[in-house]
């Protein structure tokens, strides 16, 4: 459209130049010694024209023959570009394809001339990664980090990840802490140093990150929460395998207050305490708990562990059944607290009202082997068949109603070896 209006000006100047030519074209006298020229204006004009425009075409030949060398650099370093592209193109294609080889040969190929060589050395780092050439993959990574020392948090986390999936952990742990180092607020950074930290099993020091992952909402609120059951779990595991008691008792107190009313770590912890010989502490942490929040977990622990009152055991375990005299794991730990307080008609009560709202073979085993000592062998035997049918689920063979025992006849008596041909060669 430009181009379109230009040409209408043009013709329009021209044709007004015309016109005023038409009108009058001139008149042109020039003398130099001897010679003079005459002529009309116009003619002049348009020599003059044709002269300049002669002239500028022969300056514009002679720049570019002056220049031809760069443009040719220039022609050929564009080629590079265009060659630079299409060889990382072709290698990302091929790293998503799975041919490792071909796409660390096509990115190494032409990095030095593209216009991203970052992108190309940390391809060819995932590319010799994959082929387990970690010693190329360390160079390539060099290289990006020479490419582009701006770019140091993009290359170390691609060496950490690198290092993860290659199970290279203390070489991961050191390019970690140094990014931590750079970008202490790095999201992504932290998320790596969590995962590492998970398969170090070094839960002390995930402990000390936590406060970041939550400050930084690295992890939603369902994540941090088993984190911070996982981390404490662990931490009990390893003060309870240590001799001082005292070592698994600083490290519950230290665990937060919201955390110690979970069921999760309330049942470690006390399983714990009862692998050490402390069933009253044990006792007194279940009772309070139960007598807060109830769980069946921990309820049939609490019928587990024999404390030195067992009377106030049992007590306080019969005053949670007026909020629940149904449950059958209640009841099954009302009958065993009653069996250790020698209370055998209680305890086979409680046996038989854990069977009839909830049977499980624990509550038959134990309900046989008391009917047992009591002298009932029939009722005893019923409830050990009964438990041994809640343990398998497949049905029993089909059997006649009696089955005749197999008579086994007696071996033929043998005969005695005749020894009167032995007798007469020992004579000899």
């Amino acid at each position: 459209m430009r181009g379109l209006i230009h040409a209408l000006i043009a013709l329009a100047l021209s044709v007004l130049l015309i016109r005023l030519l038409q009108a009058d074209n001139g008149y042109l006298l020039l003398g130099y010694g001897a010679w003079t020229v005459e002529g009309s204006l116009a003619l002049f004009v348009l020599l003059d024209l044709l002269l300049f425009a002669l002239l500028y075409l022969l300056v514009r030949i002679l720049i570019r023959f002056w220049s031809m060398p760069a443009g040719f650099r220039h022609w050929r370093q564009a080629r590079t570009r265009r060659r630079a592209r299409r060889a990382l193109n072709q290698g990302l294609i091929e790293l998503s394809e799975g041919d490792w080889r071909r796409a660390e040969r096509d990115l190494v190929r032409y990095a030095g001339h593209s216009e991203f060589p970052l992108v190309n050395y940390l391809a060819a780092a995932r590319a010799a990664q994959l082929q387990g050439a970690d010693e190329r993959r360390d160079h390539y990574l060099q290289m990006a980090h020479t490419s582009m020392p701006a770019a140091d948090v993009a290359v170390g986390l691609t060496q950490a990840e690198l290092q993860l999936s290659h199970s290279q952990l203390e070489q991961a742990l050191a390019t970690l802490m140094h990014l931590r180092q750079v970008a202490p607020k790095h999201t992504y950074v932290l998320k790596l140093l969590k995962e590492l930290y998970q398969r170090l099993g070094a839960w002390q020091e995930l402990a000390q990150l936590l406060p970041e992952l939550k400050k930084r909402q690295v992890v939603d609120a369902r994540e941090l929460l088993r984190l911070e059951g996982e981390v404490n779990r662990e931490r009990l595991h390893r003060a309870a395998q240590q001799e001082d008691i005292q070592a698994l008792l600083d490290v519950w107190q230290g665990i937060p207050w919201s955390l110690r009313r979970g069921e999760a770590l309330v049942s470690v912890y006390a399983n714990h305490l009862l692998n050490r010989g402390q069933p009253d502490r044990a006792e007194r942490l279940l009772r309070e708990t139960l007598s807060r929040d109830w769980s069946d977990t921990l309820g049939e622990l609490y019928g587990r562990v024999g404390a030195a009152d067992g009377t106030l055991q049992l007590s306080a375990a019969e005053g949670w059944l007026e909020g629940r005299p149904e449950n059958p794991v209640l009841l099954l730990s009302l009958a065993r607290l009653s069996l250790r307080a020698r209370l055998w008609g209680k305890a086979r009560s409680y046996y038989e009202a854990s069977i009839t709202h909830g049977p499980s073979a624990e509550a038959y085993r134990e309900l046989g082997a008391l009917l047992e000592r009591m002298g009932e062998i029939r009722e005893a035997m019923h409830c050990y068949r009964e438990g041994l049918g809640l343990n398998s689920p497949l049905p029993l063979p089909e059997l006649p109603a009696r089955l005749q025992p197999a008579r086994i006849e007696p071996p033929a008596p043998m005969a005695p070896p005749d020894v009167a041909p032995l007798r007469a060669r020992g004579a000899d």
